[in-house]
């Protein structure tokens, strides 16, 4: 099994090493919840035994069955994850596949870690070097729960009364803050949107919403992307009837 061994190989041994394994891997793993999400849908079929998702430091992914020996060689990704595929719905559960897949790169970096005797200050800058990267869950679904709850918090105020003029920029825009909130369309609807936009965060880039710039909602998956991030301008969302934003657009092709 090919695959599974992949840490087998080599060993990364100082941390600078055993972070360009974390990128990697995580690297691949994102691949397998994005831009080749439709392959890994396929692959992670129900009636399979237990599968997981491994990623490579070569920046590849797998589905595959997990290791036959015990201990394994490296820890084990998340077993199973192909069983819960057609019981939720397809974003719920590639959430969870990431969440998982970012506990399985945590486990797999601190095994190094611990194996090679990185000391107090080794862990701490691998994990502030890992830190630094959003995880795989923040990518897949572009939300960022703690920091938007910290952020909101301290300036939710200024967020509200701009973030609000701000929807009101575009035409698009509006209608889709009106689509999300068809039950309070009149009286609740400043409050929905403004608490919609202090906890808003960039579904390509992963920053805050900011006051000054033009954002877009995309239609299919509702999440909100900066302009520049998806190359729309404002004169041009104008004539967009319903906006896709890009990983909609490539994967929309499963029946």
């Amino acid at each position: 099994m090919e695959g599974v061994g992949g840490g087998a190989h080599y060993n990364p041994r100082t941390v600078e090493e055993v972070f360009r394994d974390f990128k990697g891997r995580r690297a691949g793993m994102i691949k397998a919840l994005t831009t080749d999400v439709e392959e890994f849908y396929q692959q992670c079929d129900p009636e399979k035994e237990n599968l997981c998702l491994y990623g490579f430091p070569s920046e590849q992914w797998e589905v595959n069955l997990p290791a036959e020996e015990v201990p394994p060689e490296l820890p084990e990704p998340a077993l199973g994850i192909n069983f819960a595929r057609d019981g939720m719905q397809e974003k719920d559960w590639l959430s969870l596949v990431a969440v998982h897949s970012d506990a399985w790169l945590l486990s797999v970096a601190f095994y190094f870690g611990a194996r090679f005797g990185f000391d107090k200050n080794d862990r701490k800058r691998l994990h502030s070097m890992i830190n630094d990267l959003p995880t795989i869950y923040e990518v897949v679904t572009g939300a960022v729960k703690k920091q938007v709850k910290e952020k909101s918090s301290v300036n939710h105020g200024s967020n509200k009364s701009k973030s609000n003029s701000k929807v009101r920029g575009s035409e698009s825009q509006v209608k889709q803050s009106k689509a999300l909130q068809p039950k309070e369309e009149d009286e609740g609807l400043d409050d929905e949107d403004e608490d919609e936009h202090g906890e808003t965060l960039c579904g390509a880039c992963g920053e805050n919403y900011a006051s000054d710039e033009f954002w877009i909602c995309c239609d299919i998956c509702e999440k909100w992307f900066h302009g520049k991030c998806v190359k729309i301008t404002p004169a041009r969302a104008e004539h967009i009837k319903q906006y896709k934003c890009p990983s909609c657009s490539n994967k929309r092709s499963r029946p």
